[in-house]
């Protein structure tokens, strides 16, 4: 177990991405304009009243902000991790660390239930899933974990040159708190610690993108369940 995860987390493949200094400067201006903006339209789409039409449409909107503001800030890279047998993509092994960490918080969640502050935090965000079609719902969570993986472990890890782990696991926790929900904050801190981990060791954003959206669905139908 050790070794598997020193190979998810932390052993860092041999890669070069680096870019020219103008190219590095333009991706650091993108992705600046692009966190303020999907920031905003995240604060907007959770303060949308529960079951209205347009909160799909505002959660859309947020991924294709997040997806342009990725594409359009330079390269975008899938990365590799160690095997005993050589690099590979990563697959089964960040779908592994998202169901373990839909565990942890699944744990958390006995917790957070007995506090009457953060228990209608998490309601609040469940509002939204009980008054919502759950096929769509899905399609959303998963659509929206992409997205934001490609912007911050993609775009904004790339544009920033010194802890890009601690500075991106930041900004998405400070874009989340535009929701005013600190719940989501605090889940949005843990969940960019081991995706911007797995960004560092495999220097791309496949196993980042397949952890979140793993973690997202499996918290979209446990959650329910625990605080129902």
């Amino acid at each position: 177990m050790r070794t598997w995860l020193q190979r998810a987390l932390w052993d860092v493949v041999p890669r070069d991405h680096r870019e020219s200094a103008p190219a590095l400067q333009r991706r650091q201006l993108v992705t600046i304009g692009f966190v303020v903006l999907g920031g905003l339209v995240l604060g907007f789409s959770l303060r949308i009243e529960p079951g209205s039409n347009w909160f799909y449409v505002s959660t859309m909107v947020l991924a294709a902000v997040w997806t342009v503001g990725a594409f359009a800030s330079g390269p975008l890279h899938l990365g590799r991790i160690a095997y005993p047998s050589g690099e590979r993509r990563p697959v089964v092994t960040p779908i592994l660390l998202g169901l373990g960490l839909a565990g942890v918080f699944l744990l958390g969640g006995l917790v957070v239930r007995q506090i009457p502050f953060l228990y209608d935090q998490v309601q609040s965000v469940l509002d939204h899933a009980d008054a919502g079609s759950v096929p769509l719902l899905v399609v959303i969570t998963v659509v929206n974990g992409i997205a934001e993986e490609l912007f911050f472990r993609g775009a904004a890890y790339a544009a920033t040159t010194r802890y890009p782990v601690p500075v991106t696991t930041v900004a998405y926790a400070i874009a989340t708190l535009a929701t005013g929900n600190v719940m989501l904050s605090f889940a949005a801190l843990l969940l960019g610690v081991v995706v911007g981990l797995q960004r560092r060791a495999s220097g791309g954003i496949l196993g980042p993108v397949l952890t979140h959206v793993t973690w997202s669905v499996a918290m979209l139908f446990l959650l329910p369940w625990l605080f129902g």
